[in-house]
């Protein structure tokens, strides 16, 4: 309870300091290097000189996230002087914690939230996927879900999770962490599946994407603070789901478990959808 209680402040406090201008939000470097517990801003500076370099190797430009400005503050007796500081976007917080130090609590949360929030953001701002029906957001989300796995499989075999059975427990620990303590089995009963169907081919897109965040995060903890051995590894999968979980439950969402099921599976769909491409060439 302390721990989610902890968790939970610094989710709220990370939001109570965005601000908006021009309806552009933003974040105040000086006042986010106090909130990550820095002690002195030019101990934060080379966090956030990594974080722009990480910025340009994504292929974004630094100058969009990172806006650099002069304010006046007050310094007592009605005197005023000049300071930098840079206006950072949510892409930028999420790098700046992403090269802070893992080993702060408040900067592992700020992962999580950062991470979460850059994310739901992406979607949105997607207008090609906002413009897609259920079923093709579905489908989109089940096909990244597939590609990510395998990139998970590969950095948890780098972490010790060899073989088929080792990986199958490190999943259970990832579902557990986000279903509250349910395993593939029990989530599979709980939905009311039968037998021969799969729990991802019947998840709607909102679950979908809780599962596939949950992946690519795992995936990224797991390979940025070097995990090694196949209990560190799922107990790592569990964390993050977790927090995954817990994000969605502090943005007052539904929980996974919850969700309703996809009457449709993924080959139905896909038949649907290329049918109906076909139907669309052939009237064109």
């Amino acid at each position: 309870m302390r721990k989610e209680l902890i968790e939970r402040t610094h989710h709220q406090k990370f939001e109570s300091l965005k601000e908006e201008e021009d309806e552009c939000e933003f974040w105040s470097a000086r006042k986010l290097f106090k909130a990550l517990e820095y002690y002195e801003y030019r101990n934060f500076l080379p966090v956030i000189e990594k974080a722009k370099e990480a910025c340009k190797n994504s292929g974004h430009c630094i100058d969009d996230h990172f806006v650099g400005i002069n304010e006046m503050i007050e310094i007592g007796k009605g005197g005023q002087r000049q300071t930098a500081d840079i206006r950072l976007s949510r892409y930028a917080c999420y790098l700046i914690v992403q090269n802070g130090d893992p080993s702060k609590p408040v900067i592992a949360n700020g992962q999580t939230y950062f991470a979460i929030q850059t994310r739901r953001q992406e979607l949105a701002d997607n207008q090609a996927f906002q413009q897609l029906k259920e079923d093709e957001k579905r489908l989109f989300l089940r096909n990244e879900l597939c590609e990510h796995n395998k990139l998970l499989v590969e950095t948890a075999q780098q972490a010790g999770v060899e073989t088929p059975l080792d990986f199958a427990v490190f999943q259970n620990h990832g579902y557990k962490g986000l279903y509250g303590g349910l395993d593939v089995k029990g989530i599979h009963q709980r939905k009311g599946l039968k037998k021969n169907q799969k729990i991802l081919d019947h998840m709607g897109s909102t679950e979908l994407a809780a599962n596939l965040f949950r992946a690519t995060q795992a995936e990224e903890k797991l390979r940025r603070d070097s995990i090694q051995g196949k209990s560190n590894a799922n107990q790592t999968h569990f964390e993050v789901g977790k927090k995954v979980r817990q994000t969605i439950k502090e943005l007052g969402g539904t929980m996974p478990e919850d969700l309703p099921v996809a009457e449709k599976g993924m080959r139905q769909l896909e038949k649907e959808i290329n049918q109906k491409s076909i139907e669309n060439i052939d009237a064109n």
